[in-house]
């Protein structure tokens, strides 16, 4: 069993692991950066350790100040919680050579997955349905336009390297494509330090659906359904669900299915999510997989009544799997509360909380790192809060969101809470009628 665990992340994701540590009567060590002295994660931890000044790159990225805080400290474990160095295959490598269980897959997994192309290809291979489009990295612009003819524009043209939205360009013609192409190698470059480039076809009028996984280190995979996240801005998630409006228990079975053998196809143990597109007519394509814990995580703890965190721990300590599949048995919605105000373009809005009231009462969490005081710093995500609302139908856990959010206080920053009490009464959202481009269609101000 582990005895110590190095929470090598921030915020809110920071203090969901130490929760789940304190369950397992299972001591943490925190880092933080220079402007995260005052975070609650620091505050809640067993040992804390500064890593560095507020860069990211020259903290919760650096490996070497992390490795030491995890030796000084004796922590045989590193938990990474997601961004940051969740997804660094050289990391986990780093970590076995220097005797630390890296909490989540193995190196050669997270390779896999982490190169667009390459995990295409994986899950080509293994069965899976995959978005038509070039076989592996593009090299000129002179092919890329070949390869669009071929399927036809509209065209996506992503960074091998790319994730959580960024290193994606949509290009509509060849004239389009000239000017795109050399752009994005050059944000994929800058960005990624890697400027390869794929094509996939633009499916039109798309559902982004992922399905959660977890597997352990016995070679036992399972799904865990499927989360809604089409509400998006940017290609950044901004609402998630489970169950979806539109999976039947037949896509749910073929989705769940596909996603496990793509799974097996790496070795995969852990948490882990495959996310898929589903067009109009409920056929579904493999997008990307992420190979650690999910912001949205909550949505399906509530929907199923587990705790992926505390599960992810045991798997890491080699446990066999204690949870088993079922059928979702609470309707769960997730708003992502974030320091922007969404009347000027959702610009980032850090600064100093000068009064917060967090929402309660029977089927309403928040997770959250913020309180009453506590300055949010510019340098990192923007993410404040978490809100997830379940109740045995969606009606009821809309009706509860509405509720939470009108009750959800904070003053002194502005944060996304307007957009989402906006989108709680919008029909179209009630009625489960949206997709991956439904907010560039509306002015969500006039809803």
């Amino acid at each position: 069993m582990i005895k110590k665990i190095l929470i090598a992340n921030r915020g809110e994701i920071a203090l969901r692991i130490i929760r789940a540590c304190k369950e397992l009567k299972i001591p943490t060590v925190a880092v933080y950066s220079t402007a995260d002295k005052t975070s609650l994660h620091v505050r809640f931890a067993d040992e804390v350790v500064c890593v560095g000044p507020h860069s990211g790159k020259e903290s919760y990225l650096n490996i070497p100040s992390i490795i030491a805080a995890a030796q000084i400290t004796n922590a045989d474990a590193i938990h990474p919680g997601y961004g940051f160095l969740a997804e660094n295959d050289s990391f986990v490598e780093i970590c076995n050579a220097c005797g630390i269980t890296f909490i989540g897959p193995s190196a050669e997994s997270i390779k896999k997955m982490g190169n667009k192309s390459v995990a295409k290809e994986t899950m080509r291979n293994a069965g899976v349905p995959v978005v038509p489009g070039s076989d592996g990295v593009v090299d000129t612009e002179k092919d890329a336009k070949k390869i669009a003819n071929e399927i036809g524009y509209p065209i996506l043209l992503k960074a091998v390297a790319g994730g959580g939205g960024k290193g994606m360009r949509l290009v509509n013609d060849d004239t389009e494509l000239e000017k795109a192409f050399s752009m994005t190698k050059y944000e994929a470059e800058s960005a990624f330090n890697n400027p390869d480039l794929y094509i996939e076809k633009l499916v039109a009028g798309s559902r982004h659906i992922e399905i959660q996984l977890l597997g352990d280190k016995h070679g036992n995979i399972i799904h865990l359904n499927e989360r809604e996240c089409s509400i998006q801005r940017r290609h950044q998630k901004l609402i998630e669900e489970a169950p979806s409006t539109i999976v039947t228990n037949d896509l749910r079975s073929s989705m769940g299915n596909a996603a496990v053998l793509g799974a097996m196809a790496v070795n995969y143990f852990g948490p882990g999510t495959i996310e898929f597109l589903v067009d109009n007519n409920r056929n579904f394509y493999f997008m990307e997989m992420n190979t650690r814990i999910q912001v949205e995580h909550p949505v399906t703890e509530e929907s199923l009544d587990i705790d992926l965190i505390k599960e992810q721990i045991k798997i890491a300590s080699g446990e066999k799997l204690s949870i088993q599949p079922s059928e979702p048995k609470m309707h769960a919605i997730e708003c992502r509360i974030n320091a922007e105000d969404p009347y000027n373009d959702f610009r980032p809005n850090p600064g100093t909380i000068e009064s917060l009231h967090f929402p309660g009462g029977h089927g309403v969490r928040v997770d959250s790192h913020i309180y009453t005081g506590y300055t949010i710093p510019p340098y990192y995500d923007s993410l404040v809060a978490k809100l997830i609302t379940f109740a045995p139908t969606r009606e009821g856990a809309i009706a509860k969101m509405q509720l939470a959010l009108d009750e959800f206080v904070i003053e002194g920053i502005k944060t996304t809470i307007p957009f989402h009490q906006k989108m709680m009464q919008n029909p179209d959202f009630i009625a489960g009628n949206i997709d991956t481009k439904y907010l560039e269609r509306i002015d969500w101000k006039t809803l």
